[in-house]
């Protein structure tokens, strides 16, 4: 038995959108928790780098490049995954897009359709693909990470909100269903966080001025900080949560 709740020794792990950011954040932190992790985003060389500096830490990773919004490449990606390291025990879906930033009056379909199949049935795709397997062999974790856009209203957010929203509803959804067989599935939902993905955000200096000024925390967050909500959500210690959104905001939900 592991001396530690916290421990992921043994546990195979998936984590899209892993190259860069807070899916980096999370592929690294479960390494060092002692899981062998899978690096997947679309590009090849930056999962491999990736990759390289878990291995040369110490740490057990391969690189398995995917799309997400290619049922054809999720499908590749969890053959591969059982092929080189046995059927996942965590999932973390984290990759995600957002190609419009406007009101939702302006939005045309072919950008609600994108935004809705990378972020909820990309989702679905994937956990319906690893959770038989989860089932049979007495359980796994998956963790979606969403964000706080799925909880309040947004004037250019709006479409992306949804798509997060409706994350929630997935995951609660899965809970319910896979719960029995002891597959727990719980979202997290950050707020503003130092990622590329938030560029355009956090290098505008009035939106963080006005952010900073209502979060408790009084400041902005890193990736860093939300590896280890899913590391922890995905180990022994979180075995009776499932079903639930967590919210790593600095507490501008709250103010």
């Amino acid at each position: 038995m592991d001396a530690t709740p916290f421990s992921l020794q043994g546990k195979v792990a998936v984590i899209t959108g892993s190259s860069r950011g807070i899916g980096r954040s999370i592929a690294e932190t479960m390494a060092g928790l002692g899981a062998s992790v899978v690096i997947s985003s679309r590009k090849p060389e930056a999962c491999a780098e990736v990759a390289d500096a878990i291995r040369a830490g110490g740490g057990e990773a391969i690189a398995l490049p995917c799309n997400i919004s290619r049922k054809d490449e999720i499908e590749a990606l969890i053959a591969g995954t059982e092929q080189q390291l046995g059927a996942p025990d965590i999932l973390v879906c984290n990759a995600a897009v957002n190609p419009y930033f406007g009101p939702l009056a302006g939005i045309s379909d072919e950008a609600f359709d994108k935004i809705m199949a990378s972020n909820v049935r990309s989702n679905l795709w994937l956990c319906n693909r690893v959770i038989p397997a989860m089932k049979k062999n007495g359980g796994g974790a998956i963790v979606i990470v969403s964000s706080i856009a799925g909880l309040q209203g947004n004037g250019v957010l709006g479409a992306y909100g949804i798509s997060k929203a409706a994350d929630f509803a997935l995951a609660r959804n899965l809970a319910v269903e896979h719960g029995p067989f002891n597959v727990r599935v719980n979202c997290i939902a950050p707020g503003l966080i130092k990622t590329d993905f938030a560029r355009a955000l956090w290098e505008n200096e009035d939106i963080v001025r006005q952010r900073n000024a209502v979060t408790p925390l009084r400041r902005i967050g890193l990736p860093e900080e939300i590896g280890p909500i899913a590391a922890f959500l995905a180990s022994p210690a979180a075995s009776f949560i499932t079903g639930q959104v967590i919210i790593a905001d600095g507490g501008v939900t709250i103010a």
